[in-house]
Order: C-alpha cells, then structure tokens, then sequence
C-alpha cells in the first residue's frame, strides 16, 4: 500500500511548475503511507504524486507507473493478488516495466471497459490512471473500500483525489469519500458503480447453504493469496476467532513462497503474530494460546490508559474520523503498528469482516428473521469502510504498515454471502439450547484451533484489549466536558451532534485537524448499539435505552455484562 495524490482538469496558463510543488507538499501529509518513495509525473494536463510503501518489487515497481510507450501513467494505492493470472489471461502483448502487482491495470485498461475489467480485479486498490492520447482520467476504488480515497474540488474547479482527507481539506471545500465499488470516468463525466452482486439481495440466497468444506477452502485460498510479499510480514492475533483462523490458515503456507507456486522455501519461513493490550487484558492472555498452539513467533505488547489518552489527537489525525467505536479501536492498533514498524515488518494480516459477513456482533442474537439478519449483513458490509476498514488501514498506515483482510477477499465474499443467512443464525433454538455467533464459521475450521479460542465469545477489539481502556476514556471525558457543553453540542457541532461526553470530546480533537462542514459530513451518524447500523436498533426494545457501541451493552449476551462485571 501506499498514498496517491492528483490534480486534474488543468488548462491553459495553470502554472505547472507551481501545482508540482503543492501537490508534492500537500503529499507530503500523507507520506506516512508510503515513506519508501516519492514518484511524480506532469503534463499539461494532470500533475500525479504516488509514495511508496514497496511491499511487491521492492527494487523495481515505482510509481506512476508509465506504459512502454508513455502514453498511460498510474498512481495505485493498494494490491492485486490475481495479478499474475490476469496476465495470463490478455488478449493482446503489453510490454511490462516493472514486476509491480499493480501494472497490470495498465494493461488491462487498454483492451476491456472499466466495469469488466474492475471486476475481474482480486485485491484492494485505490487508483487515478490517466491516458494521455485521450486526455481522461479513470479513477476507481476497491468493491469494499479497504483503500481510502477521497475527492474535491479546488477554487478553480480542478478535480483533486488524494488517499487520504488531509492532503485536500485546506484546498477542496467540497471534499468527500470516493464511494467503494465505484469509478469515476472523465470521458462521460460519470460516477459508476461497478461492484453489483445477487447475494445482496436475500431472495437471491433463500435456502442455500454453503458446505463447510467449501466455505473452509474458500477461505484458506484467500490467505494463501495475500500472502504475496517480497518483504517480512506477521499476523495480528488478538486471541479472538477471526485473527485466530487467519494465522492458524497463514502458518500451514508460511513456509513456501507463494510467488513461486510454492515451490520454494519462503524468504521468511516463521510466521510472527502481534497483539496489544492493558495489562491483564482477555485478548493478551487468549492471543498467548493460540500462538502456542499454531507455533508462531509471538509478540504480546502492553500499554497504559495514559499511552494511549496521549496518542489520542495523533490518533484522531490520522484515522480522519470522530467515531466514537473507530476512535476506541484504532488507537491500541496504532500504538500496536508502532512497534510491528520498529520491527522491521511491513505487513500484517488481520482479521476484519468476518463479524460482517457471519454476523458476529452480539446484537444479531436479536435479529428476528434470516431475511433482517441477511439484511443487516449487506447493511454492515456497505458501510465497513466508514469503519473497521478505515481504522485498520490508517491506524497501520500512520506507522507504513500495510493491513491485509483475507475474509474481505472478493471470491471468499462471493461463497460466504451466498449462504441463506438461516445457517449463520446466532441466539436461543426452540429447543432452549443457545447458538453462538459465526458458529458456522467456526465449526467449518475444527481441529484448527483450540477449543478455548475456537469457541470464544465475541469480543470487539476496543473491548478486548481491556475493559478499562473503554471505561477510563469516559472517564476522562466526563471530566474534561461539562454538562453545558453537552447541551449546547448541537449549537456547535449541528452535523452528527455528539451524543455523549465521550463524542464530544472526540469531536473536539476532530475540528482541530479537519474544520469546516465538508470534513464534519465524511462521518456517518446515527445510533448503534455493540456496532450494529442505526436499523438494527428497532430490533429489542432495551436497544435504544443502552445504545452504546461496545458489546457489552448486550447484557444477557455477552458474559461479562451478564455477569455484571
């Protein structure tokens, strides 16, 4: 991964030389990203700005990337783990420059349209492409928006992208997220979606069930896809189910090179794992015992509640978001990509989207029907990269370590939703026996884990990595914004007004780095109880009273509300 940055739409008399500096300045901000290497291309009609972080072709592969003949040049953030097949796969010669996973979009883009080609993408990428024999700009984004990406204009109307809000909030009043599963197209003017799929829709899927077979193969070829590297990688493990299934799946191929089909030994044949916590967290003492029991060389770091309160703003900064559930989870992950980067690893495989796709957050114990449950799926993969996908890329990111997420892998996506939601149903049967979460899931992965692990009831990661961290930030809120503040938030913030001490001081931080409305409305709102979308609430009468984003709001479920504790 990496950061992009553009300006198109130049005309005659614009100072080329005077955009170069400002958009190698305004970069700059978001040179965290990609601090390997600073690439730049100019002409008369768009200035491009790539930095690198080299995980593929670490010698070779610098961006823009430029086709032989000089006439494409291509800003990717990201990568595309069915590269090689793709290759296979052209109609016509393309004369590589670079062994870049990345350039093979050039190719592609010369001989398909981009809905037919962006779907036969495998990966995650942010990208703006610019054809200079047709002065046009393709500009696109992944199908879930693992990849940030946002967009605007400057006061003179030129169209401005950039990986992330920071490097246009001060130029583009109008800047926004460049929506997932979408291009851009200068040629028509228009912003496509691309990304359209039947499971979506709960008709699509009614009755199907998915064999655990195939659902544990889907998963294990997703793994073995990302672990494409030319660099030392590691696994986060926070002990809980789905960082568990992802280094128990990434150590049974960590020992040959997936470049090379396997052939040969891998550059780094012992799989590290990394997890974070308070002292005394569950997650701490569950990541421990999966290590042990997958052979990993693991690494279990503590910090104090003042580590991170000191980190907020810089946390806040880089994240780009007041979210009160990203800001929790992201700044233990930002501490813990801290010391993954004084390592000298460079990428990391985690768990996101699982809770998404088998419905693992707590509160869809309560879903009434498989068609509301399936709904509320689709609700949550829509909007995971407002969320977990945003947290985990920017909060590794600030440190320029590149997140993976195998179960957001668009072939696994495709065997995983296709199943009737009935099969991933969590909650009390007729019998009066209880079904845990994603109990498909894991009965599809026995034998891989520790019962212990396998079987552990959801925790989200803010929760995890200690309940004092959650309790002590409220903490400090409550004491830091008085009660007048709290009344008069609508007054102040009148977009997503805070709701809470807690949001409110987060908010705070948030207008020191991004003001003005444009930045305020990149954030969703809404209610949520333990994560859920604010639809979700209309399920159990008790939601809206405890509405809060942990999981331990869903007393009666998750254990240690049950237990009071």
């Amino acid at each position: 991964m990496c950061s992009i940055f553009g300006i198109f739409g130049l005309q005659a008399g614009d100072d080329l030389q005077g955009l170069r500096r400002q958009a190698l300045e305004l970069s700059q901000r978001q040179r965290h990203r990609g601090p390997d290497w600073s690439g730049v291309y100019v002409d008369d009609g768009v200035v491009l700005v790539h930095e690198r972080l080299a995980i593929v072709d670490p010698a070779g592969g610098s961006q823009p990337l430029r086709s032989g003949d000089g006439r494409l040049a291509l800003a990717v953030n990201g990568e595309i783990y069915n590269h090689r097949e793709l290759k296979k796969e052209l109609l016509q010669a393309y004369a590589f420059q670079t062994g870049s996973d990345c350039e093979v979009i050039n190719a592609l883009y010369l001989e398909d349209e981009p809905a037919s080609f962006l779907n036969r993408l495998n990966g995650i990428f942010a990208f703006a492409l610019w054809d200079q024999a047709r002065s046009r700009v393709l500009i696109a984004r992944d199908p879930i928006g693992v990849c940030p990406l946002y967009w605007g204009h400057d006061a003179q109307g030129r169209l401005r992208v950039a990986s992330e809000m920071k490097s246009l909030v001060d130029t583009c009043a109008d800047v926004a997220q460049f929506p997932p599963g979408h291009y851009y197209d200068s040629a028509s003017g228009e912003l496509v979606k691309y990304y359209e799929k039947s499971w979506r829709d709960y008709d699509a899927v009614a009755g199907v069930d998915v064999p655990k077979q195939e659902l544990r193969e889907a998963f294990e070829r997703a793994v073995h896809r990302q672990l494409m590297t030319d660099v030392p990688y590691g696994v986060l493990l926070s002990g809980g189910l789905d960082s568990s299934l992802v280094a128990a799946v990434a150590a049974r191929f960590a020992r040959k090179r997936v470049e090379e089909d396997d052939q040969s030994e891998a550059w780094w044949p012992r799989l590290h794992s990394f997890a974070i916590g308070l002292k005394g967290s569950p997650d701490l003492a569950a990541a421990e015992v999966a290590a042990q029991s997958l052979g990993t060389v693991h690494h279990g770091f503590e910090y104090t509640f003042e580590e991170g309160l000191d980190a907020l703003p810089e946390v806040i900064r880089h994240i780009e978001t007041y979210d009160v559930t990203t800001i929790r989870a992201s700044t233990p992950m930002y501490l813990l990509a801290r010391r993954i980067k004084a390592m000298g690893v460079k990428m990391v495989l985690s768990g996101e989207g699982s809770d998404e796709i088998f419905g693992g957050y707590l509160y869809f114990h309560k879903a009434p029907n498989a068609r509301e449950f399936h709904e509320e799926l689709v609700r949550k993969l829509d909007a995971l990269y407002n969320y977990d996908c945003l947290r985990a890329n920017k909060s590794m990111m600030a440190w320029g370590v590149e997140p993976r997420v195998p179960f957001l892998d668009v072939e696994f996506l495709d065997v995983a939703m296709r199943m009737d939601a009935q099969y991933k149903m969590a909650g009390v049967r007729a019998d009066g026996s209880k079904r845990i979460e994603k109990a498909v899931l894991r009965e599809a992965f026995e034998g891989y884990l520790p019962d212990s692990i396998l079987w552990r009831q959801k925790e989200q990661f803010s929760d995890g990595v200690g309940y004092g961290w959650i309790d002590g930030l409220k903490a400090h809120a409550e004491a830091r914004v008085s009660d007048r503040e709290l009344a008069a938030a609508a007054k102040r913030f009148p977009i997503n007004a805070p709701q809470s001490k807690e949001a409110y001081f987060y908010r705070t931080l948030f207008e020191q780095c991004f003001p003005g409305p444009a930045a305020a409305e990149t954030v969703p709102g809404g209610k949520s109880i333990a994560c859920s979308s604010p639809a979700a609430i209309a399920w159990d009468a008790s939601f809206a009273a405890a509405a809060d984003p942990s999981g331990r709001a869903i007393a009666g479920v998750h254990a240690a509300a049950f237990q009071g504790t």
